[in-house]
């Protein structure tokens, strides 16, 4: 029996551009598998695997040597993730699903091999990784000039993540004149920003801490126009 989540995360991925034959190998070839939130996906230094989303928020890192951590990517349904890996090799990072998550394996040996006999398969892979390469200049332009409001978003996001534990919750635990100083604005503006994400349902607060109600749309509050 087909499965429509899976068919639709391959139709809203850039697989959609493969050969049709090699996207039907693909699918068949493949596995779906769920990660409860909290789980670790992925840990740095291990054998490349390339995998789409199918449901599911998750959150790709690295750590310093001191135990800092700093998100280099959000994955939702219709991304791929791996094919840097595929074609540089293993990558110091880390991939954590933030909320319930569904993935499909994607044949690392099957797409590698495709790429290097059919230049349409290569093209495919070279344009995902240009829009991996916008999206991470996209990210950095909001962390440095974004809104009050997606910083906030993003802020929460790194620090509850950070803090979440296996099948756990995400909460950050954060004051509002802390979250106020993270950002670079006031109390008062942080307030206002944490009232309209409570308002929507996105968030509970408390007086040292923000519980992140649905991650998946805190995310995309982080994302669209830069403001200041």
């Amino acid at each position: 029996m087909a499965d429509l989540e899976v068919n639709d995360a391959f139709a809203r991925s850039f697989l959609r551009a493969l050969p049709r034959e090699l996207v039907a190998r693909l699918r068949a070839e493949g596995e779906r598998t769920d990660y409860p939130a909290g789980t670790m996906i992925y840990r740095a230094g291990s054998d490349p695997r390339a995998v789409l989303v199918v449901q599911g928020l998750i959150r790709v890192y690295m750590t310093s040597s001191e135990g800092r951590q700093v998100t280099v990517r959000y994955a939702r349904p219709g991304d791929v993730l791996g094919i840097a890996v595929l074609v540089g090799g293993p990558a110091n990072v880390d991939v954590q699903a933030l909320a319930p998550s569904s993935l499909f394996r994607i044949s690392a040996r099957m797409m590698t091999a495709a790429a290097r006999r059919d230049a349409r398969v290569a093209w495919a892979m070279a344009e995902e990784l240009n829009r991996r390469l916008y999206e991470t200049l996209q990210q950095t332009a909001i962390n440095a000039f974004g809104s009050v409001s997606q910083r906030v978003a993003s802020h929460l996001l790194d620090l509850a993540s950070a803090q979440q534990l296996p099948h756990g919750g995400l909460v950050a635990h954060v004051s509002q004149q802390e979250l106020a100083d993270a950002v670079g604005s006031v109390r008062e503006v942080v307030a206002r920003a944490l009232r309209d994400y409570r308002v929507a349902g996105i968030v509970a607060t408390a007086a040292d801490s923000v519980v992140i109600l649905d991650a998946t749309r805190l995310h995309s509050e982080t994302w669209g126009p830069a403001g200041v």
